[in-house]
């Protein structure tokens, strides 16, 4: 389903993302949750996109299985370093074959393993310029174009820390075709709040959804700052972790009431959606929904 119908039939939408697994074993093992959270009837989900090869390769064998044995919308990220306009063109073309019909378009950060990468190599510089691109490939696989989404920074870009610029370059993406965007993870709420007034105060009136993920028994807080460089911990969120004095389940529990809090919260306060990024699992964000007194997306919207 192209995401502007997702839109128009779901007034908040409730989405899950992953990220490719690295083996075969671990593909099984992930599509076992898959199936586990489709019972949540989520809007859509994503899947992640690396900068190496094999994980490239491997988005697109999940986006594809995704689309052939479950009834769940895939949007698939990309990103433009390490490709040509060719290549993005041919994987395009292929998702368009397929029925894939939503793109997330990133900048993206260049392979871990090539410190000195050269960007200008790479087929646009950012991420505005990809929407761009996509925004124009349409044909008979694909007439309508693409669905498109873009990241946000409720706590700040961390490439561009002047705030009013890097309300410009989000902007940008939003004028080069982005039909909605998606937040990076954030623990504390007023942020987020802060980050949709000065959307709407710089004229970008897409959806935005909240990107929420909860700390579990299996979650290193360190390797999660990792992920989302500038990602802030309240001080009320570590005093309730250090209560846990290193017991990981206690954690986990103080992890998903935090997140369940923080969705319920945004709830109340009219958020267009709630993206649930579930580190390849599917226990937290089941909790999540059995907190908030729900047993899928449909009790959620009714609320």
């Amino acid at each position: 389903m192209h995401i502007l119908d997702i839109f128009r039939d779901h007034p908040t939408t409730f989405s899950f993302e992953f990220f490719p697994p690295k083996s075969d074993e671990a593909s099984e093992e992930l599509f076992s949750h898959i199936a586990r959270l489709q019972a949540l009837q989520p809007s859509f989900v994503s899947v992640t996109y690396g900068a190496g090869g094999s994980d490239r390769e491997r988005t697109h064998d999940l986006i594809f299985r995704i689309q052939r044995e479950t009834n769940l919308t895939a949007v698939s990220h990309l990103t433009s370093v390490c490709h040509s306009k060719e290549e993005l063109t041919q994987i395009l073309d292929r998702y368009a074959r397929s029925g894939i019909e939503n793109i997330l378009a990133l900048r993206g950060d260049p392979p871990r393993d090539r410190k000195n990468y050269d960007r200008s190599n790479d087929a646009f510089q950012y991420a505005n310029e990809l929407v761009a691109f996509i925004k124009q490939r349409t044909d008979a696989n694909n007439p309508r174009g693409f669905g498109i989404g873009v990241a946000g920074f409720p706590e700040g870009h961390p490439g561009t820390p002047n705030r009013l610029l890097e309300m410009e370059y989000l902007k940008r993406k939003v004028d080069a075709g982005a039909d909605y965007i998606c937040t990076q993870l954030f623990f504390c709420n007023d942020d987020f709040y802060d980050f949709r007034e000065r959307c709407e105060l710089a004229g970008i009136q897409v959806p935005i959804l909240a990107g929420i993920m909860p700390i579990t028994k299996n979650t290193s807080i360190k390797k999660m700052a990792e992920l989302a460089l500038g990602a802030r911990f309240p001080a009320r969120l570590l005093r309730a972790l250090d209560r846990c004095g290193g017991d990981s389940e206690a954690m986990g529990r103080v992890g998903i009431h935090w997140a369940s809090e923080q969705c319920r919260d945004l709830l109340d306060n009219n958020v267009r959606g709630i993206h649930f990024y579930t580190l390849n699992r599917s226990d937290a964000t089941r909790l999540i929904y059995e907190n908030l007194g729900v047993k899928d997306s449909l009790g959620l919207r009714g609320r």
